[in-house]
């Protein structure tokens, strides 16, 4: 396993990261503690969680993730780990955390914090992150900016300022962001440079062979910046697999919560999938490896983020970070790309 610093001063994270969104809905305790052995045996030492966690959110099961990934850190050397969580913003309901939430004020994020570590059962967070941004901005598959939807909102400095401040009381030890745009990047930047502030160290955003648009303003941002990006989505919610290529397969998450797919249900990302899938098999790979691979060899991404159901999926995902893609083959990816460019921004 590769380890890579996390940003210009973060820790050193392994370039794999367990995601666990899965953990208490389509995973049960016993399944998530087998896939946390199993990274952990292979070398990954970060864990990615969030406080609205599993998903699809609902008030039934928020939490659990969490709680889960706690349990099995009881069980290990919590100074080896990586662990990384996040808080969950206003403007997409979820009124059953802390009653919206309302806003990314102090009163917000100290409750947000106070109730991650409980769950998780620690004294600190390796990396905290805002799961999306609080101000008006185009996510999870939106694509334009609208002025007109503009809204009050906590203004960065005031994020930044109380997030600090945990820094400060240790309650966690680096900042980042997730969901984000080159403005709020270079927001929060310009606010710690100006502040004396901690600079965020990461942004976890969508990055794969079907939504590629980190590539156009946020990968220069993030190299001359030193933000690490975590790259989440790298299969495309399976869809880079291939396996909803034919039948759905039962027990699938698109197959069990079909809606919670809308970002991949474009006309464009079918084609796409079988192209890449094609070329996968030509070159004697899997989809799933060629598009991890593709993902773990860009320069920019630090760490990519990996969630499974099953074990044999862990272990496919486990082995594409050992695979180099070849120069025609790359080639070959690019022409793709050319054809079915971004088609699940």
């Amino acid at each position: 396993m590769e380890y890579r610093r996390l940003g210009e001063r973060g820790p050193e994270v392994s370039s794999l990261c367990l995601g666990t969104m899965t953990f208490g809905e389509q995973n049960d305790a016993a399944q998530a503690f087998d896939q946390l052995d199993r990274a952990l045996d292979a070398g990954i030492n970060f864990i990615d969680t969030a406080e609205m966690y599993p998903v699809p959110a609902r008030a039934a099961t928020q939490g659990e993730s969490e709680r889960i990934v706690g349990r099995w850190l009881a069980r290990q050397r919590r100074d080896r780990l990586v662990v990384a969580t996040k808080v969950a913003g206003p403007a997409r309901g979820m009124d059953w955390i802390r009653g919206g939430p309302l806003a990314l004020d102090e009163a917000n994020l100290r409750a947000a914090v106070e109730a991650s570590l409980e769950r998780l059962g620690t004294d600190y967070i390796d990396l905290y992150q805002i799961h999306w941004p609080e101000r008006n901005q185009p996510m999870f598959g939106e694509w334009r900016y609208d002025p007109s939807a503009e809204r009050e909102c906590v203004p960065v400095r005031a994020q930044l300022e109380v997030l600090a401040r945990l820094v400060e009381e240790g309650r966690i030890r680096y900042i980042g962001l997730s969901n984000e745009h080159p403005w709020g990047v270079m927001e929060f930047l310009r606010q710690a440079d100006a502040l004396g502030l901690p600079r965020i160290v990461s942004i976890q955003n969508v990055y794969s062979l079907l939504s590629r648009v980190f590539e156009y303003g946020l990968a220069e941002m993030c190299h001359r910046e030193h933000v690490g990006l975590l790259a989440y989505s790298p299969l495309g919610f399976g869809h880079l697999s291939g396996k909803y290529l034919g039948v759905p397969p039962a027990g699938a998450r698109l197959t069990r919560f079909p809606a919670f797919g809308k970002r991949y249900a474009t006309p464009g990302v079918r084609p796409a999938v079988e192209a890449y899938a094609d070329l996968a098999r030509r070159h004697g790979m899997s989809p799933a490896t060629l598009a991890l691979a593709f993902v773990c060899g860009q320069s920019f991404v630090t760490s990519t983020v990996i969630g499974a159901t099953t074990l044999e999926q862990l272990e496919e995902n486990l082995a594409a970070r050992e695979v180099i893609l070849h120069l025609d083959v790359l080639a070959e990816i690019d022409e793709i790309h050319a054809r079915h460019t971004n088609p699940a921004p």
